[in-house]
């Protein structure tokens, strides 16, 4: 067991020490009605203050307090939008006094629903002044009566894919179809929804994480408690005052539990995963006409539940801890320049509300002058054998994952929107695409550096409350990595990094490349039977490529090698003259004589054709129409003076070229989706990249013959 040790720093972490003795585990549950009593109210969710004057279903608090005899720990998920952290710090104190619970050991997320009363000034919403109160008194009686219902109980996890009821929201847009930021400029790489029209985008721009988890709690008589549901889905959209989905899944899971176990009072809470960057509709499949009720969404996600809920095994006596640390953050304020042409405009709005996305975006430069900075808090919390991390807001889904495969414990989940509201947190590299989640306002405004601070937080927390040390992510190897291992690589790229910018060799040689700006992490790659780089139903991993490259230098290479990748055209083929270059090996920013380049042919060849290009000569072209957002399995094998590229083991090569020697030295730069000069680099995804001296004759696709 690690020492641990206490520091005061700027960083406030409470560190919990595991009892050597386990006491009774006891658990206690409440549902407290946050419908608002005066209408109409203010609500959040909209670019533009909105109000409601109807209530569709009622908005709830529902809290569950646990105990072990040595610590006490409660955990509350609200019906709304976003909750500021000044009022859960109230109301945490609030609590400390009402109950045996302290304030540190208090978790308050919210669900996200858009219609629900607003308690947090955003965009052109502001709070509303009758509410908030309201709602402060509220969240205390909800840890008041769950700690009332204490009671001997034991813990249970269980977890299953749910992969059709979320998808990736955000794509990256075509570079020659930027869209405008709210000040006027073509900065938008990569925005929400781009993918309606599918002719303007590449692809997403990044993962999304499927698990519906869940933890439930029973009395030692096996009758239901509390069943903790967590599930990465941003809203599905309702009207009026509503609890959208998130409640009616609630309703349904207390109603199936109340079926198996007459006796039940069981309080059903659904947490927020890390979804800032997710929805419901999956662009790659959808149909326009499609849309589903919020009924029957829901009906199809609590059928998955059932059998998550069916599934649980539990454990007695279940040990608890929870650590919090307070990170101060500072806001992304404007320039002087931007500062005083946002400040005309609030001037001439004279105190009235915004009327559109401009004077929205206005306003916010001036608020974020105003603030700063902030402090956000993260946490973390034991429950037996099951791990909780928080964030503060709206995280994307690749955070998330980033968390539960560094946890210590693999049975981890990750609650969103927890302890404060500081808008949309980016991973450092989609603040280079740009967007609405990215765009600096109280929605979007902290520093670029925030998510990978509140990663290395919450898994240094996850290592004091479990008392182990983290997991470190890696691919297994399928039956296709095994196949380019046993022919012995110079270097080879798997993709399944998280972050930049190192691109991690994985041959055992210590070549590791780099990755440039534009590039995204961590999305589904090739998975079918002939292609099987993972074992077991570990998802493969890659990298999608938005106008960056990743490099490499290998200066062992001679004139006879051999290149294996996986590559997913995310381009139309007549989109522009050369639809993307995949490999370059020349100069830096350079095109020479000596330069080698492969590539996909636009419009000033025979569209969507794989072509290579020596030097500055005519490219040669091969013979397949390459299909959009298909994956294609590529071997370039250059012996010599002769050069041949392969496409999807076909044994007939579709480039087959002699080559003449530029006399030039042989150049040890090697660009991977994109070219030496950044022309036409390539868009969309790539993945399984070796690189071998010489030509491995097992890699050499064969000719079947009948018997």
């Amino acid at each position: 067991m690690k020492t641990i040790e206490l520091v005061i720093c700027w960083i406030t972490c409470t560190l919990i020490l595991i009892p050597s003795a386990r006491a009774e585990l006891q658990v206690g549950a409440a549902i407290v009605d946050i419908t608002p009593r005066q209408l109409p109210v203010l609500v959040n969710g909209g670019m533009l203050s909105r109000s409601a004057d109807e209530i569709k279903t009622h908005v709830n608090a529902r809290a569950v307090v646990v105990d072990d005899g040595n610590e006490r720990l409660g955990i509350v998920v609200v019906d709304s939008c976003m909750l500021p952290k000044f009022l859960l710090d109230e109301a945490k104190n609030l609590a400390a006094k009402k109950t045996k619970l302290t304030a540190d050991r208090i978790l308050i997320s919210a669900t996200h629903t858009h219609t629900a009363p607003s308690s947090f000034g955003c965009l052109g919403t502001e709070p509303d002044p009758a509410y908030v109160p309201f709602l402060r008194q509220r969240l205390v009686e909800a840890l008041v009566q769950a700690e009332k219902k204490l009671q001997p109980a034991r813990v249970g996890w269980g977890v299953a894919q749910a992969e059709q009821f979320t998808a990736l929201r955000r794509w990256v847009r075509r570079p020659d179809r930027l869209a405008e930021d709210p000040f006027g400029n073509p900065t938008v790489r990569a925005n929400m929804h781009a993918a309606t029209n599918p002719d303007d985008v590449t692809g997403q721009s990044g993962p999304e994480d499927p698990d519906l988890s869940m933890i439930v709690f029973q009395a030692t008589d096996g009758t239901p408690i509390a069943a903790l549901a967590n599930f990465s889905m941003h809203y599905f959209s309702d009207k009026a005052i509503s609890a959208d989905y998130f409640g009616l899944f609630c309703d349904g899971l207390q109603q199936y539990a109340k079926q198996q176990h007459p006796n039940s009072e069981m309080v059903g809470i659904m947490s927020h995963g890390c979804s800032g960057d997710v929805w419901r509709r999956d662009y790659m499949t959808w149909k326009s006409g499609e849309n589903p009720t919020i009924e029957g969404y829901t009906q199809g996600l609590l059928e998955v539940a059932k059998q998550v809920f069916e599934s649980v095994e539990f454990e007695d006596n279940a040990t608890i801890a929870m650590a919090e640390s307070r990170i101060p953050m500072k806001y992304r304020v404007p320039n002087r320049q931007m500062l005083d042409w946002s400040q005309r405009i609030v001037d001439a709005m004279d105190s009235d509300a915004p009327k559109d996305r401009l004077e929205v975006y206005a306003r916010e430069q001036v608020l974020l002058d105003q603030m700063q900075s902030t402090e956000i808090v993260v946490q973390a919390i034991r429950i037996g054998e099951i791990a909780i991390a928080s964030t503060p807001n709206e995280t994307y889904a690749l955070t998330g994952l980033k968390l539960k495969a560094q946890s210590p414990f693999p049975n981890t989940m990750v609650i969103e929107l927890a302890n404060g509201a500081d808008g949309y947190i980016p991973p450092p590299e989609q603040h280079l695409l740009g967007g609405y989640n990215t765009w600096a306002a109280r929605s979007a405004g902290l520093e670029v550096t925030a998510e990978p601070r509140i990663v290395a937080t919450a898994v240094n927390l996850l290592e004091t409350v479990t008392q182990q040390t983290r997991r470190q992510p890696h691919e297994t190897s399928g039956a296709a990595a095994e196949k380019l291992i046993a022919a012995n690589p110079l270097a080879y790229y798997r993709f399944a990094e998280t972050e930049g910018p190192t691109l991690i060799d994985q041959s055992g040689n210590q070549h590791d490349g780099v990755y440039d700006p534009g590039v995204c992490f961590y999305l589904p790659g090739p998975s079918t039977p002939q292609h099987k780089y993972t074992t077991g139903k570990e998802v493969n991993r890659c990298a999608h490529f938005a106008g960056g490259r990743a490099r490499t230098r290998l200066a062992s290479l001679s004139d006879s090698y051999s290149i294996s990748m996986e590559f997913w055209n995310g381009m139309p083929n007549d989109a522009r003259a050369t639809t993307g270059w995949l490999l370059s090996n020349d100069y830096p920013h350079a095109i020479s004589q000596a330069g080698e380049h492969i590539g996909i042919s636009g419009t000033d060849g025979v569209p969507g054709r794989l072509m290579f290009q020596k030097g500055l000569s005519e490219p040669v072209v091969g013979k397949t129409e390459i299909p959009r957002w298909k994956w294609n399995h590529l071997l370039l094998v250059k012996d010599g003076k002769r050069l041949r590229v392969y496409l999807n083991q076909n044994p007939v090569a579709e480039i087959d070229v002699a080559i003449q020697s530029s006399g030039a030295p042989k150049i040890a730069t090697y660009f991977i989706g994109g070219r030496s000069d950044h022309q036409s680099n390539f868009e969309g995804r790539i993945d399984e990249v070796a690189i071998f001296k010489g030509v491995p004759k097992s890699l050499i696709p064969v000719e079947k013959t009948a018997p």
